[in-house]
């Protein structure tokens, strides 16, 4: 990728360029190359710069809008600015890559963060499997659940960029080697044969989804309309809850260079210094990381919790999955994006068309963990089948 400008997600360690989060209490955060950064680099690629998000990846306020921050304020859609949302809370990397800023650019996602923004801006995004890309050097929310990945115009270029950031590291015990070839893969896809399981409820509700589906079985794939069986959730937010309250100071201690300058350590410096100009800092309160304080799990529930939910998230798939010899099932968006977090399954968004109104859609492929070479085969082979995307208008030249 040797001089592709990347932008990168504003959660994400570069070494010359601060890392706020969007927050103003990180608005002097200095550090060194988060992994990914360090492979991109590697690997040739320009690092154009910072993008905004959500502020601390929209885990602080609720009811406020997407794509908001503190330090960057409001980004806008380029499909509809100041009509349709922007996603979030990879909002400036989705919007960034539909308006042309870039050829590509990262995201991250804890549960929807790089499929929605991706998706309600007609680009292609991939939330990889939990451990495949490196969190190292990425400000979080979970480390159980959270993940960078790719965000681009296209799948090929979205395979590209997923291998520049491939690496094992040994600060992130999650991490994995890989040594799939993900490029050689989507040159040879095709979806003639391929099992793919569409949701009963999706085909009744969305008629975009409905004809998609129609031009996958023309093309040769085997549909199976499945559904999946009722699960309870009970629990997700204080996955996000204890481990943010641990990963946020650990993060801190090791990540940034210039302690003196950070005048937080952890929540509740986070919420008092919020709390010290509310209207600026906190426009939209700080009802989440307030939820952070007061949630009360202890270890052995949060061990109990993530490890129901994960046996959960996998039911909800498997189920259809197994019986039927699935090779994905289709989504819309990010609309199962929470089974899939817990389940750490990867999922691969590519634009499916655009509502009467103008707003972007995207068919969302998922499957089981490190299947992201399947994923990427069968989306670029759909890719070049239907070729839906459509540049923003007011962004063309």
């Amino acid at each position: 990728i040797y001089g592709m400008p990347i932008l990168l997600k504003d959660n994400i360690d570069t070494k010359g360029m601060n890392t706020t989060a969007g927050s103003i209490a990180l608005m002097d955060n200095e550090t060194d190359d988060a992994f990914i950064v360090q492979q991109l680099k590697k690997n040739g690629a320009l690092i154009l710069g910072k993008v905004n998000l959500s502020e601390w990846a929209y885990f602080l306020c609720t009811g406020c809008p997407v794509g908001y921050s503190a330090v960057g304020g409001q980004t806008l859609n380029p499909y509809g600015r100041k009509v349709f949302e922007t996603g979030g809370s990879s909002a400036g990397s989705g919007t960034s890559v539909a308006a042309n800023y870039a050829v590509a650019a990262v995201g991250t996602e804890t549960s929807g963060s790089i499929l929605s923004p991706s998706s309600q801006n007609s680009v292609v995004g991939l939330k990889p499997t939990i451990g495949l890309l490196s969190r190292s050097g990425i400000v979080p929310i979970s480390s159980t659940l959270d993940t960078p990945g790719p965000m681009t115009k296209n799948v090929i270029d979205n395979a590209i960029l997923l291998s520049a950031m491939l690496g094992k590291d040994l600060s992130d015990n999650t991490s994995v080697a890989s040594t799939t070839d993900y490029m050689n893969g989507v040159a040879t896809s095709s979806l003639k044969g391929k099992r793919l399981g569409v949701f009963s409820n999706l085909m009744e509700e969305n008629e975009i989804y409905k004809n998609t589906v129609e031009k996958l079985k023309d093309l040769g794939a085997e549909i199976v309309v499945v559904t999946p069986p009722t699960v309870e959730m009970n629990g997700f937010l204080s996955i996000l809850n204890i481990d943010m309250k641990n990963d946020l100071p650990a993060y801190l201690n090791t990540q940034v260079k210039n302690k003196d300058a950070i005048k937080i350590g952890g929540i509740q410096d986070a919420i008092a210094f919020n709390n010290m100009d509310s209207l600026v800092r906190i426009p939209y309160g700080q009802a989440l990381f307030e939820g952070i304080v007061a949630d009360s799990t202890t270890a052995e529930g949060l061990e109990e919790i993530k490890s129901r939910l994960e046996k959960t998230g996998r039911v909800f798939f498997d189920t259809a999955m197994d019986k039927e010899n699935l090779d994905a099932v289709l989504s819309i968006n990010n609309y199962h994006a929470g089974y899939a977090a817990v389940a750490k399954y990867p999922a691969l968004t590519v634009p499916m068309g655009y509502k009467e109104t103008g707003e972007p859609i995207s068919l969302t492929f998922i499957g089981k963990q490190f299947q992201e070479n399947t994923l990427l085969q069968l989306g670029q082979a759909y890719e070049m089948a239907t070729k839906v995307r459509k540049m923003p208008e007011t962004f063309k030249n």
